[in-house]
């Protein structure tokens, strides 16, 4: 039972999300251009892995978020779902690894803004890509201003989420427009062998995990439950529709980049800019790259905002769970935002950005090991969001909650399955990586480091907090959230 007067304590944050800006912000989370290109460079191939992965991975996940959020509404997401169900220490596991893949897709996101809205400015400065200081510059404004709005609040800061969604389809409806365009015109050179599986299909692996981790997005409004407007009604259809549209958009970009471009000429960082440099000329319409350009970095930043905004939220309970520093679960006292999770995210982003520019060796192969990390990381919370699934269907009886037995071991076993094999997957080398036993090494090392440091602060410094709020007393620092054990 939890205390009126303790939840009477715990911070109140402001309920701004109708139906319409979840659709948007689904969109503009789930669907990500700029992983199009590195998964396109393995051919025709990875149009199969997008639909098996929209079937095995997408709807399962949708059918997840759905009947945890009606199970289990309130601010956490896959914090909360894998504590509830799993119990503390899964709880924060789930979260931590949620958290710190965000550590590492955030400065990707930076690299891709810098290198697509160069284009903005005509093709003459194009090279400032290269330029590490004009890059460094243009990471930490963007950095600033995406930190300054999440802190303002989503009142504000989902209007970027919004207008990077828009940004989103405009820049999308430019790619297959021009494809479409040149396929009528031209006809392609993409015949039905390049959808066959490889000889060696060892570099297609990597994809798997990257498309499964393209496709990881429907739970981030959960992780915001308690600022969406009457939830219960809202996110079932929010998820359905944002699940489609970013499906339907996957699959239509892929194919547009594998019409316009030969794959083995893709770059896996400015592939779409220079698809659709290539169609626009092609087709006499070059000035169309400059407008393209715009839209997509509105889409980047739409994307590194909602990414900044949602992840906070793991550090901002967990703060609150004293599993880490306290004060990281405070929120501002005018604008009712986590702050403090918020600026702790800017800062170690920041630092990762000055690692991947500075320290890093070739770009696209820094990248590319960036992007795995991120995968293997980002598919963990997934496994107990699945697990958790096969556990409600086993129960007897089957109540509390949205979907029949049937429905919950099929979603469930097929997305634990997905998600085992897509995390497996990302260990495989990607094309790009020329040295294999560096890049394992640093795969399961940093994999590693994280998971241990989550035990830390879970055992240890988690443990630590415990026994001072019970040796000093409940009323001599702020009681802790109410922790739950697994049912």
């Amino acid at each position: 039972m939890s205390d009126p007067n303790h939840e009477a304590e715990q911070p109140h944050l402001k309920r701004v999300l109708g139906r319409w800006d979840l659709v948007l912000l689904f969109v503009v989370a789930v669907f990500n251009l700029n992983v199009v290109p590195s998964i396109a460079a393995n051919g025709g191939v990875t149009i199969w892995l997008w639909l098996t992965s929209l079937l095995l991975f997408f709807w399962p996940q949708g059918i997840a978020v759905i009947e945890l959020a009606h199970r289990y509404p309130g601010e956490g997401g896959v914090y909360l779902w894998a504590k509830e169900v799993f119990g503390d220490f899964h709880g924060f596991l789930s979260g931590w690894c949620y958290w710190t893949n965000n550590m590492l897709y955030v400065p990707t996101v930076m690299l891709y803004f810098v290198g697509v809205s160069v284009f903005a400015l005509g093709p003459g400065h194009a090279g400032l890509a290269d330029s590490k200081n004009f890059a460094m510059v243009m990471s930490l404004v963007l950095l600033a201003l995406l930190t300054v709005l999440n802190i303002i609040g989503l009142g504000v800061g989902k209007w970027l989420n919004n207008v990077g969604a828009i940004g989103t389809f405009v820049a999308a409806a430019v790619l297959i427009g021009l494809g479409l365009t040149i396929y009528l015109r031209f006809g392609t050179a993409v015949t039905a062998g390049d959808f066959r599986i490889p000889a060696d299909p060892r570099f297609v692996l990597n994809s798997f995990g990257v498309i499964c981790f393209g496709l990881v997005g429907l739970e981030l409004a959960s992780i915001m439950g308690d600022e969406i407007r009457d939830p219960q009604r809202t996110l079932p259809g929010a998820v359905a529709w944002g699940g489609v549209v970013s499906g339907a958009l996957y699959i239509g970009a892929t194919l547009t980049l594998l019409i316009a471009v030969r794959r083995d000429e893709i770059s896996v960082l400015q592939g779409i800019v220079q698809a659709v440099s290539h169609m626009a000329s092609k087709v006499g319409v070059g000035w169309i790259i400059a407008p393209f350009a715009v839209m997509l970095s509105l889409s980047i930043a739409g994307i590194g905002s909602a990414w900044m905004g949602g992840s906070a939220r793991i550090p901002f309970v967990a703060g609150l769970d004293s599993y880490m520093p306290s004060w990281l679960g405070k929120i501002h006292p005018k604008y009712a935002t986590p702050y403090a999770a918020l600026i702790v995210q800017a800062v170690v982003s920041l630092t990762l950005v000055v690692i991947n520019f500075y320290a890093s060796g070739g770009v696209q192969e820094a990248f590319q090991k960036m992007l795995s990390l991120a995968v293997v990381l980002q598919l963990v919370p997934f496994l107990y969001v699945f697990a958790a699934l096969l556990k409600f269907a086993m129960r007897k009886p089957l109540e509390g909650g949205r979907y029949g037995r049937g429905t919950l071991l099929f979603a469930g076993g097929a997305g634990f399955v997905t998600t085992t094999l897509g995390i497996a997957l990302a260990f495989f080398p990607a094309k790009q990586i020329t040295s294999v036993w560096k890049y394992e090494v640093t795969m399961i090392g940093i994999t590693l480091a994280f998971l241990l440091l989550a035990v830390f602060f879970f055992f240890v410094y988690g443990g630590v907090k415990t026994r001072q709020t019970v040796a000093r007393g409940p009323g001599s620092i702020p009681v802790p959230a109410e922790r739950s054990s697994a049912p």
